[in-house]
């Protein structure tokens, strides 16, 4: 209760979100969410149906009941696209949240940051709650603040890559820069990774391919569970400083000769 994340009046239970993508049917996607002790899932509203309720469909397997269904506009490559499917899955009843994608490139999925920033000032002041995916750039991060973003979820490696955390360093200037929370999002490949992201004192880590491209997704999301609480706590105790040399871990004063 002492370290609830709390985003725009909404609590969450767990920092590790997970995505609905990649998995070979929804039980393997509904075993996995359950694994990871998540009540935040993603859902790609192009990729995935979610309208058609006389169809399979992902909400079948994930109850909105339990877990926070947070729409994101994967694949959209314009700011138009990435509002019409904002606005449907609003429209449709799912959230009033969306985790914003603007891609600017097909080949590194890397966003479109002049995009991002006014489907987020668009998004924001018609009352949604954005979530906007982006690079790692302390100054965008600041910017996506001044138009309104909840919270700023920068990427740790190229989307689905699985190379970790590539520039800590910027995450770190990131985290001193804005005032929102920030979350990892894409690049995690294992669990030291997601530990990685929370020891920097990020709020969160989203995940999906790390946990459903793995040989067996349900362990690893039950590895990145606890993975992402031991990065958290390690975060709040406060790490020893990096020394070049040694220091005895028995103080030699008072030692008997």
């Amino acid at each position: 209760m002492e370290d609830r994340l709390v985003i725009k009046g909404i609590e969450f239970k767990s920092r590790l979100w997970v995505g609905t993508g990649k998995y070979k049917d929804f039980e393997e996607t509904a075993r996995a969410i359950e694994a990871s002790g998540t009540d935040v899932v993603t859902v790609a509203v192009r990729r995935v149906n979610i309208f058609d309720r006389k169809s399979p469909n992902l909400l079948d397997y994930v109850d909105p009941k339990k877990y926070k269904i947070l729409p994101n506009t994967a694949g959209c490559y314009t700011v138009e696209d990435a509002l019409r499917y904002a606005r449907l899955a609003r429209e449709a009843g799912v959230s009033d949240m969306v985790k914003l994608e603007v891609i600017g490139d097909e080949k590194t999925l890397f966003p479109d940051v002049c995009g991002l920033l006014q489907a987020t000032e668009i998004l924001a002041k018609e009352g949604f709650i954005v979530f906007p995916y982006t690079n790692d750039d302390p100054i965008i991060a600041k910017r996506l603040v001044d138009a309104g973003a909840a919270a700023v979820m920068p990427l740790g490696a190229p989307i689905g890559s699985g190379l970790g955390i590539r520039n800590p360093y910027n995450i770190k200037i990131i985290l001193e820069t804005v005032d929102i929370p920030v979350i990892v999002d894409a690049g995690v490949g294992t669990a030291s990774d997601a530990t990685i992201a929370m020891e920097l004192g990020c709020d969160a880590v989203l995940i999906n391919t790390g946990i459903a491209g793995a040989k067996d997704p349900i362990a690893m999301a039950e590895a990145m569970k606890h993975a992402v609480i031991a990065g958290r706590l390690a975060y709040r105790a406060g790490r020893i400083p990096k020394k070049l040399y040694a220091t005895a871990s028995s103080p030699l004063e008072g030692m008997l000769i």
